[in-house]
């Protein structure tokens, strides 16, 4: 697959294409299912399976909302999408003013002089140009004076695809890791910068990577310990993580603190990518380190089991 970041870079592509749109936020097995829709569409036409995708996020933009969380950072996203067999994926920067394109400046500039779009399969609801003004139906009308094809993503498709996200971050967020992991057809991954913690967990005999996720609308799970792997220079480690806030040290500040099993180096600065496998239990005060510490090795034990069947 070949990652373009703008729709003007594409100029350099000879191939037909044939497209489809969308956020595509989790890459999950809804989406899957148009996805492979596109790359068996590909196979037998002989043109370029290609997504459109944003960045960032249209409602980041259009209504400044900070508070969106979305389930994949656009590292993660194009990593998983580089595995279901795609040709290109082009992220387009999304502003105000592409926003303001018409509908018929939309099919023209964007689809079929920069994507040289063939065929487009697309939602039954889908919603394009300015103030999202266009529907489905003046696509068709589009591809039939311009020579492209559409084909409709059926309602219940589409709505099954909506959902599942809504789905899986409610999942998420009521620390239900089995329902996410089940709905994205993956481990729900967090990626993020080794950074220097106070160091406490070491001195629990805990040694913890402090992990920080620069993207700050990346969808974070509910509080708590979860069992989880991660690939350190080539090999899968396993450990546990606590996401929260330490009450039993007084802690104030969230953080994400992942214990690598059988794992001794040094992770300062390092980009890793965290698997969340299973969720262990809620974040809990204790009354003292000592019950803190025996929960902890409780944690442990509990994991390796886990990890072991």
């Amino acid at each position: 697959m070949e990652t373009i970041q703008n729709i003007s870079h594409f100029n350099h592509i000879q191939f037909q294409t044939v497209t489809t749109i969308g956020t595509f936020d989790g890459v999950h097995l809804g989406h899957r299912k148009i996805l492979e829709r596109l790359t068996n569409n590909a196979k037998k036409t002989g043109l370029k399976s290609t997504v459109l995708t944003f960045f960032p996020h249209p409602r980041m933009v259009l209504q400044k909302d900070v508070d969106i969380k979305l389930l994949n950072t656009l590292e993660e996203k194009t990593q998983i999408l580089e595995t279901l067999g795609l040709d290109y994926l082009i992220v387009h920067p999304f502003t105000k003013e592409f926003s303001r394109l018409s509908a018929t400046d939309f099919v023209r500039d964007v689809l079929v002089d920069g994507l040289k779009t063939k065929k487009i399969i697309i939602g039954y609801d889908h919603r394009f140009g300015r103030n999202r003004n266009a529907n489905i139906q003046d696509l068709i009308a589009f591809g039939n004076a311009l020579d492209f094809e559409v084909e409709e993503i059926p309602a219940q498709e589409v709505d099954d695809i909506s959902v599942s996200s809504t789905k899986i971050r409610k999942a998420l967020l009521e620390g239900d890791i089995t329902t996410a992991n089940n709905y994205l057809s993956y481990a729900y991954m967090l990626t993020g910068t080794v950074k220097k913690g106070k160091g406490m967990g070491r001195g629990f005999g805990f040694p913890t990577a402090n992990l920080h996720i620069a993207e700050t609308y990346k969808l974070i799970p509910k509080t708590g310990a979860y069992v989880v792997s991660s690939t350190i220079n080539g090999k899968v480690r396993f450990g546990m993580m606590n996401i929260g806030y330490n009450p039993t040290v007084e802690g104030t500040e969230k953080s994400i603190e992942v214990n690598f099993f059988d794992f001794e180096g040094d992770l300062y600065d390092q980009k890793i990518q965290v698997a969340l496998l299973h969720r262990i239990r809620d974040e809990q005060k204790f009354s003292s380190i000592e019950e803190l510490k025996a929960q902890l090795k409780k944690d442990k034990d509990y994991s390796l089991e886990l990890i072991s069947k």
